[in-house]
């Protein structure tokens, strides 16, 4: 309980922790901003484009921000204390060492779960308000259909959070640990779907986006992202991406000098 009480007040008192949670809770803005602009084109629009008019679901659209701030946040949460040589205190306090990446574990995917899920909750709330029935009524399925689709869409900010603390352990760089989250998360992504079948679909379906809809077995209409994965499966590589780099980053801070 104390190395999680330190590390909650080690995390709340650095600035940018503040900042990057302001960024992340911005995303239902600009899905509110994207939702008005979409709906203003929908009612200028003829009759004609207006039947084949579609719209993704913004809050799967707007977490991108809050998963790539929060991955930071857990990036920072282990190599801010590099930097400033306040993990040898840390290891000090905690000899056994492995307590210590587990309290910070345990606050940033608290702060990662919570954001991601008013960040999705919020978002759908307000875009379904200002979309209403327009673009074939995308957004009139009823929401216990599309609970668990936005539960694993919010569980994605957590993992991502863990990512970064993990790739922070084991890189012990700031920006060698955001390049690797950035090009795991995004840039991948895109190589993955240039490939030609079966890789695409398969290769695909491991990626973080691709694992919320596998989860709800509600398989996209149109995306760059396969869906190979049964429920179960999906589940298991989500909590592969969050658990693999926190366990690998724990061995290291374990065998390996400060």
């Amino acid at each position: 309980m104390n190395m999680l009480s330190s590390e909650w007040l080690k995390i709340r008192s650095v600035r940018s922790t503040g900042l990057l949670l302001l960024l992340s809770l911005g995303a239902i803005l600009l899905g509110l901003a994207i939702a008005w602009m979409a709906a203003g084109m929908y009612d200028n629009a003829t009759p004609a484009k207006r039947a084949t008019a579609s719209i993704a679901e913004l809050e799967e659209v707007v977490i991108i921000v809050p998963q790539l701030c929060m991955g930071i946040l857990g990036v920072l949460a282990i190599t801010s204390e590099y930097a400033t040589g306040m993990i040898r205190t840390s290891l000090t306090v905690a000899p056994t060492r492995w307590p210590v990446l587990a309290a910070k574990a345990a606050v940033v995917g608290a702060l990662g779960l919570l954001t991601g899920s008013v960040t999705v909750f919020g978002t759908y709330a307000l875009t379904r308000q200002v979309i209403g029935d327009r673009f074939s009524g995308v957004y009139l399925t009823p929401f216990l259909d599309r609970l668990p689709t936005l539960a694993a869409t919010g569980l994605t900010v957590c993992v991502f959070a863990l990512l970064g603390l993990g790739l922070g352990a084991l890189t012990r760089s700031t920006a060698g640990a955001v390049a690797v989250l950035v090009g795991l998360a995004y840039v991948i992504p895109m190589v993955v779907g240039k490939l030609p079948a079966p890789w695409k679909e398969w290769l695909g379906s491991m990626m973080i986006s691709a694992l919320p809809r596998e989860i709800s077995g509600v398989p996209f209409k149109s995306s760059v992202y396969g869906a190979s994965l049964p429920p179960a499966a999906a589940i298991a590589v989500l909590a592969a991406y969050a658990l693999v780099p926190v366990l690998a980053g724990t061995w290291f801070l374990r065998h390996r000098d400060t």
